[in-house]
């Protein structure tokens, strides 16, 4: 791969992440923290980074809620590379991009939901249903969608790569 395109290739992933990243974390403040009042956004990240520093993360302080901050985009980035990666080897995904953004945004929220959180939380409960279509929404929203058609608009000036 050439220099300039890996260049290209980057910068697109990066700019879905940042793009898919800042919606969803925003999502999540205004409303956990702002509407719902269930927590404040520095707790919301120092939760975050909670996966990896365990419960010291809560008594961290602006460390952690950077180090939040930063897993969160770190995240973001990682299922945008993953959704780059996949992209040209279904064609769904390019030929229906608001439908792909939906069912990326329900994977993204599975895997972290049933997957990553479980592992990181152990033995933490399933989230109740209205608090599942309510994530699940926001994931699709703030993830999926951004995801499918930033990665589709940077994907289509480099034909297969």
């Amino acid at each position: 791969m050439a220099k300039s395109q890996m260049g290209h290739v980057l910068a697109t992933i990066f700019r879905a992440a940042f793009v898919a990243g800042a919606l969803d974390i925003l999502a999540a403040i205004l409303i956990y923290a702002i509407v719902m009042e269930k927590t404040s956004p520095s707790a919301l990240l120092m939760s975050i980074a909670s996966g990896v520093f365990g419960k010291s993360a809560f008594s961290g302080g602006t460390p952690m809620v950077l180090a939040g901050l930063l897993l969160h985009f770190l995240i973001a980035f990682i299922f945008s590379a993953f959704y780059y990666l996949i992209y040209p080897n279904l064609a769904f995904l390019r030929n229906r991009k608001l439908l792909s953004g939906i069912f990326y945004g329900i994977f993204v929220w599975l895997v972290m939901n049933l997957g990553v959180l479980r592992i990181a939380f152990s033995g933490s409960p399933l989230p109740d249903p209205s608090s599942a279509l309510l994530g699940i929404a926001i994931v699709i929203a703030a993830v999926g969608i951004p995801i499918s058609y930033i990665i589709s608009a940077g994907r289509s000036g480099w034909n297969k790569s």
